[in-house]
This record gives C-alpha cells, sequence and structure tokens, in this order.
C-alpha cells in the first residue's frame, strides 16, 4: 500500500519570520553600525578586546532587534504594565540599603545572578506605558489624563536622579515627554515651559562667574552636577581637573579640519589625551581621524534613521503604535544630541553613548530593542496591506 506523506511548504513560515522588514531603516542601521566598526577599531584596536566585544554586542542587538520585530504590536502593548512595574521594583530595591551596587558614588546596579542596570528597562518600559495610557484614554483625553501621565513619568526620573545618574533621567525624561507631546498636549502648554528653560539657560550664562564662585550652592543639584555646568560655562578655569575632557574634546574636533588626519592617525586619540575614548568620548576621535567630511556622513545617517522612524510612525495604524513609534525613534535624536553636544562644549558631561558608535554592552542592548520594536511597527503594517 502506498502513503503519500503531504509536504508543507516553508515558505509562509518564512514570509512571516522574514518578511515585512523595513528595508531603508535597515540600510540605516546597516550604515550606522559599519560607521560604528570602523570608529571602534580605530579607538580601541590596542584597548584589550574592546573592538572584538563591540563586534559581539552589534550581533547581540541584532539578535535582539529580530526578536523583538516578530513581537506583533498588540503584545508589546501587554507588556506595556508589567515592564513598567517590574523596572520600578527594581528601581526600589536598588535604593534599599545593602542591595544595590555601588560604583564611584552612584549606585545604579543591581546583582541577580547577573549585574543589571535597572533603569535600562525604564527607557523602554517608560515610552510603552504612556503610550498603553494614551490608547486606553483615546477619544476623551483631558487634562487629568496628561496630568496622570506626568506623575507616571516623574516617578521612575525621580528614582534614576536619587541614584545618581543624570544621563539615564534625561533619556527616561525625553522618552516619555515625546510621548506625552504626541498625544496632544497643548502648545500652550508646551512654549512657556520652553521659554521659562530658555530664560534659565540665559540666567546661568550671564550670572555664571557669580554663582560659580566657592562656597555658592545651587539647589536641587549635587555637588558634581553644579561643577559639570560651571566647567561647561568655563573649561580654562581648571584645564588639568575638571575642564579636561571638555577642553581635549575640543581640540580632537577641531584638528581634524575638514578630511581628518586619516584613519588611526588621530594624535590626540592614539596619545590618550582624550577620555573615555571608546565610550562617551568617540565622537571626539571620530571627529580627529574623519574630519567635517565623516562627521556629515555620520548625521546624514543619524538624520535618515530618524526621518525614517518617523514615517513609520506617521503611518502606523493604531494611537499607541505612533506614540510608540514616534517616542523611541526621537530617543535616537537625544541621544545623539546629548553626546554630541558634551563632546563639543555645548552641553554638560552627562555620560549619554553615541548609538551604535559607543561601547557598551547595556546601551547596545537597548538600542537594539528599540530598533526591534519600530521595526515590528513597520512590519505590521506591511504585513496588514499584503
Amino acid at each position: 500500500m502506498n502513503i503519500a506523506f503531504g509536504r508543507t511548504s516553508p515558505w509562509p513560515w518564512l514570509r512571516r519570520v522574514f518578511g515585512g522588514f523595513d528595508g531603508p531603516l535597515l540600510a540605516a542601521v546597516a550604515m550606522l553600525a559599519a560607521l560604528g566598526l570602523v570608529a571602534m577599531y580605530s579607538a580601541g584596536f590596542d584597548h584589550g578586546t574592546r573592538f572584538a566585544d563591540h563586534g559581539r554586542n552589534m550581533l547581540l542587538a541584532l539578535g535582539v532587534l529580530f526578536l523583538a520585530s516578530q513581537v506583533p504590536p498588540h503584545k508589546l502593548q501587554r507588556l506595556a504594565v508589567p515592564l513598567y512595574l517590574l523596572g520600578i521594583a527594581l528601581l526600589v530595591v536598588t535604593a534599599l540599603p545593602g542591595l544595590g551596587i555601588t560604583k564611584k558614588g552612584a549606585t545604579r546596579w543591581l546583582d541577580l545572578g547577573v549585574v543589571i542596570q535597572p533603569s535600562e528597562i525604564l527607557k523602554i518600559a517608560m515610552p510603552l506605558m504612556l503610550a498603553w495610557w494614551f490608547q486606553k484614554r483615546e477619544g476623551q483625553l483631558r487634562v487629568l489624563d496628561f496630568a496622570i501621565a506626568g506623575l507616571l513619568l516623574l516617578v521612575p526620573v525621580a528614582l534614576v536622579v536619587k541614584q545618581p545618574d543624570l544621563g539615564t533621567a534625561l533619556l527616561i525624561l525625553a522618552s516619555g515627554v515625546y510621548v506625552i507631546f504626541f498625544a496632544g498636549l497643548s502648545w500652550k502648554l508646551v512654549v512657556p515651559a520652553l521659554l521659562l528653560g530658555a530664560l534659565a539657560v540665559a540666567g546661568v550664562i550671564l550670572t555664571a562667574d557669580r554663582i560659580c564662585q566657592e562656597g555658592v550652592n545651587w539647589p536641587l543639584l549635587r555637588d558634581y552636577q553644579q561643577h559639570r555646568v560651571c566647567t561647561l560655562l568655563d573649561p580654562t578655569k581648571d584645564p588639568l581637573g575638571k575642564g579636561f575632557h571638555i577642553i581635549q574634546g575640543m581640540i580632537a574636533i577641531g584638528s581634524g579640519g575638514l578630511a581628518g588626519k586619516g584613519f588611526m592617525k588621530g594624535t590626540q586619540t592614539h596619545l590618550e589625551f582624550i577620555p573615555e575614548r571608546t565610550t562617551d568620548f568617540i565622537f571626539a576621535a571620530f571627529s580627529e581621524e574623519f574630519g567635517l567630511a565623516g562627521v556629515l556622513l555620520l548625521l546624514a545617517s543619524f538624520t535618515f534613521l530618524i526621518f525614517r522612524g518617523l514615517m513609520i510612525a506617521t503611518e502606523a495604524p493604531t494611537v499607541f503604535t505612533r506614540l510608540l513609534a514616534g517616542a523611541v525613534t526621537l530617543s535616537f535624536f537625544t541621544y545623539a544630541f546629548v553626546n554630541m553636544g558634551m563632546v563639543s562644549g555645548i552641553l554638560p558631561v552627562v555620560g549619554v553613548p553615541l548609538p551604535f558608535i559607543s561601547y557598551g554592552g547595556t546601551a547596545m542592548v537597548s538600542l537594539g530593542l528599540g530598533l526591534g520594536i519600530l521595526m515590528s511597527v513597520a512590519r505590521s503594517r506591511r504585513l496588514m496591506q499584503s
């Protein structure tokens, strides 16, 4: 007796798993990843295993991107509240005496068998939570709803500031503010806040000589945070101490000129004048070796990534996906702007990495997760249309 065994074609499964990826977004990621590998090889080839580890971290982030892209947005929505509550709980546990790990005066880490930094969870959990909240309030938004969203945002930001970790707190705050703004926050509230911030900055600049004197304490800021702002205003007051990072970064950027000194020929970089040349200040090393031309290519790649992400957000089918995709996209802008700004001497040094370029495993995984979520939103729309 002949028995015929049916053969199931693998193509539908392969199409479901690998289909629908956004080509332009992948192209932007590939370009930035290539620039990151080139920059890390030059800056870190003689820095232990930094280059190999950076490549491994990129592969890990790529794996996270692929896995996250397979999760449909409606399932991401279900994860919003549990992930947010988990992040808050871990931040509270980290703050308890004897439980958090303290390094260089900051208690940011927690040992759960594997050492983790709970604040990294909130970089993704925060926009997820607020996008979920505004999805639930669709069509019936009131001022109270925005107030509750603000409270949901301020709780984790306050816990991270207390660690202290001003850089991560700024990134979490920005991701939440983007969601609230895209949800329809009135310009009548946005403009006064911007004007107040501009007046505060102008006041600090105009009174710098007086408020940066010894013995003057600023409210709400720790001493080291006050020193960072004062150093930004005049790094030459302490050129071998607090101002060393900013001065050397600006020297390296300026010495790159139009075309740069050439691959692996940066003197400021390889004579170790640039501090943290593979992490926070890698932009200075990149600028020295590749000059204005290389910086413009880097900026063009980031700009393309951001514009593509915003296009994905505008085409997203639901309030949740639009808010989430928009906030995740502008988070990449915040990373790049803050890092380049602090290295260039226009923002205080707050320890924010440059996406794809800076060394760091946790930050790279967070980056891959954010891109995976963005790809999930793009894939969901493409697969619905096909």
